[in-house]
């Protein structure tokens, strides 16, 4: 019998895989249908619906302008003290003009495909990445806390040969959840865009940045998977993997934020992983420095500016996936089985 084969079938049948793959598709779900429901297509009645708001607004600004105007006339006529209330001269408060009490402000959201897909991939791939990662801790650790993995090493004894099948299988798992969801997500923001916004000004390029960044994700979702079940066999039980995390992100990230910010480290965004997991999605994440100032032509003074690109990205979760899963494939090998 194939290990491989083997190993893919028990991954689908455990209940935890099953269970918390399902629950993760299930938020996805409801992201989508929520963001149905919170947005509207826009046509002549929205449009002609913010107009009349954008005019009652203005009215509104006249009317309280008149009164602040007459109010401050009448306290310059009886001497009243405003305590800085009122300008010098009344007549300086008048309602802003009418062009800049935009319609716009006032329309319903309408999901703008072009605009706003690729922002929704960004919680696709966190969703499964997270779904991946304790999956797949669950499904090697629990391998080792039960004692399965000494069993099979009796009938496969080659030890990193079955632990790289395990992997195979886990990431051929999540690889089969990913791409159908990722295509079901694309069709499904189509949905809301066509009922619920816009799908206009879409370009061959536009589809091949949208197919990029989600490729991207999907490779997010497999390193991460990789890290858990790498980091669950180096410690043997899931909860390895679990409390690792934990660490990292609570005591390490969360941690290391308050310090860097209470010490006003420049760019301490730059120590933290999140910035580097949103640089990889996104291409390219700007920090700013709003304690420098740049001086431009015309006068004015702009932050300082600090570029994390995906290529940096990618070279920090390469360097970590070799080191953890190295040491997991090093364990594996040196380590006693009992």
């Amino acid at each position: 019998m194939s290990l491989f084969r083997t190993e893919l079938r028990r991954l689908t049948k455990r209940r935890f895989t099953r269970y918390m793959t399902l629950l993760g598709l299930l938020v996805l779900v409801a992201i989508v249908v929520g963001v149905f429901f919170t947005n509207q297509k826009i046509g002549a009645d929205q449009l002609a619906r913010a107009e009349r708001q954008a005019d009652q607004q203005y009215q509104e600004q006249v009317r309280w302008s008149e009164q602040e105007r007459a109010a401050c006339e009448q306290a310059k006529a009886a001497g009243t003290a405003t305590d800085g209330r009122y300008p010098d001269d009344c007549s300086v408060i008048s309602p802003p003009p009418r062009e800049e009490i935009q319609a716009e402000w006032f329309l319903p959201s309408t999901f703008d495909f072009k605009k706003t897909f690729d922002e929704t991939l960004i919680p696709f791939a966190a969703i499964l990445a997270l779904v991946g990662f304790v999956v797949g801790a669950s499904f090697v650790g629990a391998e080792w806390s039960t004692g399965g993995m000494m069993n099979l090493l009796l009938w496969r004894p080659k030890r990193l040969t079955v632990l790289l099948t395990k992997l195979a299988a886990l990431l051929t798992g999540m690889l089969a959840v990913t791409l159908p969801a990722a295509v079901v997500w694309f069709a499904g923001f189509w949905v809301v865009a066509s009922f619920r916004g816009s799908t206009d000004k879409m370009t061959s390029g536009t589809w091949q940045s949208f197919v990029l960044t989600g490729v991207r994700g999907v490779v997010l979702v497999l390193v991460l998977t990789t890290i858990g079940f790498a980091l669950a066999s180096l410690g043997r039980h899931t909860a390895m993997a679990l409390g690792g995390v934990v660490a990292v992100m609570v005591v390490g990230q969360f941690g290391l934020g308050i310090l860097l910010a209470m010490a006003s480290v420049r760019w301490a965004e730059a120590w933290l992983l999140p910035t580097y997991a949103l640089a990889w999605m996104t291409k390219t994440v700007t920090l700013q420095d709003f304690q420098s100032c740049n001086a431009t032509y015309y006068g004015s003074c702009e932050p300082a500016t600090l570029d994390i690109t995906w290529q940096q990205s990618s070279l920090i979760f390469s360097v970590g996936l070799v080191v953890i899963l190295g040491a997991a494939l090093w364990a594996m090998r040196r380590r006693d089985i009992s």
